[in-house]
């Protein structure tokens, strides 16, 4: 399944690379794209939306409603 998010306070490639590890430590085998001029991050994943964005808030990152 394929999960839109946009993602405010990512600003940076750094931001970007962080919000990528964060959906890999959930699911290994997720296609992840995170673009800090858009603020898009698109998932490509077998967890649950709920969970993707439970990882990304913990992260630091938490997605916009």
């Amino acid at each position: 399944m394929t999960i839109q998010l946009t993602v405010p306070n990512m600003a940076c490639d750094v931001c970007a690379k962080n919000i990528t590890n964060a959906v890999k430590a959930l699911d290994g085998n997720a296609t992840v794209t995170a673009d800090p001029k858009t603020k898009q991050v698109d998932v490509e994943t077998e967890a649950a939306e709920t969970a993707i964005r439970a990882a990304l808030e913990k992260a630091g990152y938490p997605p916009a409603a």
